[in-house]
């Protein structure tokens, strides 16, 4: 078991981001075989261009770096914010300095891919981090980023949802909320059937939270240069991978009001607003704002601004009607 001590001043610094440079990481090493497998469509559609750019590209030196459980964290940096982007993450992997990377793929660089030859020589070589960033680059633009404002979506609203839960129910159920072997004990975070046995204290620098779609379970960070962090699977990534046993089955929703406007409802367990939705969903955003104009005036929606955004909610009347499909 892992736990983490946790004080007041802990919670106040607490706060979320996403990793494009992490989940490239995790989508990476699910397509070598190091990680939760990809739903079938998804494997079926990247296998071939990933093994194209394990042909074309230096690739596999950035694959041999990583193990099932870990990698070197030049490659995937810790992330600023909610704001972060993949050429953020692209500009701090290239300013790696070569002594700090060779420190790293001396760690990290001992499985059987490491000893091939042709990964080996970009390992040792002297310009070993710009022609890593290069194949990792590659890999963004062919595997994930056409992919990537949908998987954004998910992990805004994600967030959005686990901020509302904060500010209805507080930080324990929050956390506890992230992971079904996630507890909230005696003022500390603890995490059951964890690789990782101890206790971590946070010191006053608090916990970052990152959600991500390509996550099996929950994983940490628990070393410099990352904050400790807690990378847990985002809401709505079991209907993104097609997991329909965990998805409720909207048969009679869609024969009421349509399968555009099921989805929609459905998909509105948390607040979210125009865009979130139609990324989050791969429709149209003028399509999703006409569904959500009619659901409101059914009264099966209300929506309320934040900051800069509208949110829609599902109303009593729209529970009522999802709770019935299920």
């Amino acid at each position: 078991m892992l736990r983490f001590e946790v004080s007041v001043e802990d919670l106040l610094r607490s706060r979320f981001a996403l990793s494009p440079a992490m989940d490239l990481c995790l989508l990476l090493r699910s397509l070598a075989g190091q990680h939760r497998p990809l739903s079938r469509a998804w494997a079926t559609r990247l296998l071939p261009a990933f093994e194209r750019l394990r042909r074309e590209t230096e690739l596999d030196a950035a694959l041999a770096l990583h193990t099932p459980r870990s990698g070197p964290n030049f490659v995937a940096p810790p992330p600023r914010g909610l704001t972060q982007t993949w050429a953020d993450d692209l500009a701090m992997i290239r300013a790696t300095p070569l002594e700090a990377a060779r420190h790293e793929i001396a760690t990290t660089a001992t499985g059987p891919s490491a000893h091939d030859p042709r990964a080996r020589t970009v390992l040792d070589s002297t310009d070993a981090v710009p022609r890593i960033a290069e194949a990792m680059d590659q890999a963004w633009h062919e595997l994930l980023a056409t992919d990537w404002p949908q998987l954004r979506a998910i992990c805004e609203r994600d967030v959005v949802h686990r901020v509302g839960v904060i500010g209805e129910h507080g930080w324990a159920t929050t956390i506890e909320s992230l992971h079904p072997s996630i507890a909230w004990r005696a003022g500390g975070i603890e995490i059951g059937h964890f690789p990782e046995v101890g206790t971590v204290r946070l010191a006053g620098d608090g916990l970052l939270l990152i959600p991500s779609v390509f996550v099996a379970n929950i994983a940490a960070h628990l070393e410099d240069p990352w904050p400790r962090t807690l990378v847990y699977r985002a809401r709505g990534t079991a209907a993104l991978w097609g997991e329909q046993e965990t998805v409720p089955q909207p048969d009679a929703l869609t024969a009421l009001v349509g399968r555009a406007r099921a989805r929609l409802l459905l998909a509105l367990d948390a607040p979210a607003s125009t865009s979130h939705l139609a990324r989050s969903l791969a429709m149209a955003p003028g399509a999703v704002g006409d569904h959500l104009a009619i659901l409101r005036d059914a009264g099966l929606l209300v929506r309320a601004r934040s900051g800069r955004s509208v949110l829609y909610r599902r109303t009593p009347l729209g529970e009522a009607l999802v709770a019935g499909s299920g």
